[in-house]
């Protein structure tokens, strides 16, 4: 099995965030400007808008969406980060740093300084749901995130719907930006066009739309449910670009990260093969498709023996150190927690074999669509680009 690393030397969403942060006025840092994005255009733009579709994968538009207003502006695939997954990517988005920065790997992450799996993006504890914030304990003082908005020398917007107007992940990521809410398909675009009209000065606004990617976990990604919901998305972008024309902007619509379906017969659970729970001293972490794990130290042999002769049909194992230094999750010195955030060792799941685990208490995983994992699939997603 070929080990997909994201190409973060000039082909990933964090070189896509260097490019807009050096075209609002802002330093890059670690990672390189993408390849092939024209900088001057998107530095002259007095608006740079950077619209995210959840879980829109770049061959899911190609296979698709061909004849789309999205295909007709459709640059290339680029990758997102690993694991491709919102965690990990929005992450991405929000700070312009990939996850060997900014240390987060997943759905469910090991935080060693909480002695606790937590559930990154609704910030609280796995096992009872406990919102964090409750203890006293708040995402900024957690991560020690730069928000990427106060890497930029222009007003900055984040255009989220209103459901989440009280997350403590995404104020935390926010800055000095203003939270513009949005209330549906049709009034993210709305928003995102009425705050380019706001004023003539030099802006920068991201725009989220969560419902793809919400249909594609529940009906699948192949579904009729999904493919009506694309069409949907696609007259909004339509309307979108008519209605910004002559206003100087650059719209560049992208993604956190892919889909695969996963067949009933594909998907594994933990609670199923006891002599790996036996061998756990955590449950799971990280994603379906990519599943970090915490090995009891006098059961190290017998899990990579029962994984190989059990799951060796379904999963690819490696010492997770050993995905740190073949450059996995990003270039430059690793956060320093990575390690302890990615177990001793990962399963990286095989064509669309999932592989979970329900602890005492939580509800049964209903899904069809599954993201995480390191198929291009999941991995590639589409750069749109419309000067308006």
């Amino acid at each position: 099995m070929t080990l997909n690393i994201p190409d973060y030397h000039g082909g990933s969403i964090a070189n896509l965030m260097s490019s807009i942060i050096a075209a609002r006025g802002g330093e890059v840092g670690l990672y390189p400007p993408l390849a092939g994005l024209d900088s001057d255009s998107l530095s002259q733009a007095r608006n740079v808008i950077l619209l995210i579709i959840d879980g829109l994968g770049y061959q899911y538009l190609i296979q698709h969406g061909a004849g789309s207003v999205m295909a007709q502006h459709l640059q290339r695939p680029i990758h997102a980060v690993a694991p491709p997954t919102t965690a990990a990517s929005i992450s991405t988005y929000l700070t312009g740093l990939a996850p060997q920065q900014h240390g987060l790997t997943g759905w469910f992450t090991w935080m060693r300084e909480l002695g606790s799996v937590v559930t990154v993006l609704p910030f609280m504890t796995r096992c009872n749901r406990a919102d964090l914030g409750s203890a006293g304990i708040t995402p900024q003082a957690l991560f020690g995130h730069r928000p990427v908005f106060d890497l930029m020398a222009v007003e900055g917007y984040s255009v989220m719907p209103a459901w989440l107007s009280e997350s403590a992940f995404n104020l935390a990521h926010l800055g000095r930006a203003e939270l513009v809410l949005h209330e549906g398909l049709e009034d993210c675009f709305r928003q995102t066009a009425a705050t380019v009209r706001r004023h003539e000065r030099r802006k920068y606004i991201y725009a989220y739309w969560p419902g793809f990617d919400a249909l594609s976990h529940e009906h699948g990604v192949g579904s009729a449910t999904v493919a009506e919901h694309f069409a949907q998305i696609d007259a909004a972008y339509q309307r979108l670009l008519t209605e910004l024309k002559g206003t100087e902007s650059m719209v560049l619509l992208c993604a956190d990260h892919g889909f695969v379906d996963a067949p009933p017969e594909r998907r594994l659970s933990v609670n199923d093969l006891p002599v790996l729970q036996q061998c756990l001293q955590l449950p799971l972490c990280g994603e379906p498709r990519l599943a970090y794990c915490y090995v009891r130290a006098d059961q190290r042999q017998r899990f990579v023996d029962y994984v190989g002769q059990t799951l060796g049909h379904a999963a690819e194992l490696y010492d997770s150190s050993e995905l740190i230094d073949r450059g996995l999750f990003g270039l430059g010195n690793p956060h320093p927690e990575l390690a302890a955030r990615v177990g001793d060792y990962a399963l990286v799941m095989k064509e669309d074999y999932v592989l979970t685990q329900r602890l005492p208490g939580e509800p049964a995983l209903d899904m069809v669509g599954f993201h995480g994992g390191l198929s291009r699939a999941e991995m590639d997603v589409p750069l749109v680009l419309a000067q308006c």
